[in-house]
């Protein structure tokens, strides 16, 4: 393995930087992505603060923390007043909280092919450089230089390409987190308005 690396030529640092990179930020997401909860407890929660339980719907969002239940938490603390700036305010955060490094994975899946693409040229260049100066004399230099230049584009696509699919994975989460945060934000504020009006008819 280290002999290819060796043989790509100096393009493979910035690669290998780039796949160390990767795996690094890729492995992190999958740990947030693990510390997070469904949002099969919103149910109850817009059920609770619909019947004026307020304390029982915190302490369901406290059990069961998400970036569903964290908005709508932030939707009950402030329900008498600017429950809905509250929870757009959170579901801000929450949403960069998701997205966050998927820019750095997109920068990676598009960097490592054209980093591949420019140890071809340098291997390249080598050989017919080679060409111009000894003739096919030497076809193994020649070869050597086109070896490089293979190794480094291969490398810089299988990078991208492992890269691609947590980005795209994460990506959907984020995507159907979002959703579920808007959906849910909107029937909690349609239940805090009824529980308004039940309490000013008491």
């Amino acid at each position: 393995m280290l002999d290819i690396i060796v043989k790509g030529g100096l393009m493979m640092l910035p690669i290998m930087l780039a796949s160390i990179v990767s795996m690094a930020l890729v492995i992190e997401r999958i740990l947030f992505w693990r510390r997070q909860k469904g949002a099969h407890n919103a149910i109850e929660i817009i059920r609770e603060a619909e019947a004026c339980r307020f304390e029982r719907a915190l302490s369901i969002c406290d059990a069961n923390a998400s970036p569903v239940t964290r908005v709508l938490k932030a939707g009950i603390l402030r329900r008498t007043n600017g429950a809905a700036l509250a929870m757009e305010a959170e579901a801000i955060g929450e949403v960069r909280e998701m997205g966050r490094y998927l820019p750095a994975l997109d920068t990676i899946i598009t960097l490592a092919p054209l980093l591949g693409l420019l140890g071809t040229i340098a291997g390249m260049i080598s050989s017919f450089g080679i060409i111009a100066e000894a003739g096919l004399s030497k076809p193994l230099a020649v070869t050597g230089g086109i070896s490089e230049a293979l190794i480094a584009t291969a490398a810089g696509i299988v990078v991208a390409v492992v890269t691609l699919i947590p980005h795209n994975f994460f990506q959907s989460r984020a995507e159907k987190a979002t959703a579920e945060i808007e959906r849910y934000a909107t029937r909690l504020e349609m239940a805090l308005a009824l529980s308004r009006e039940q309490a000013g008819r008491q």
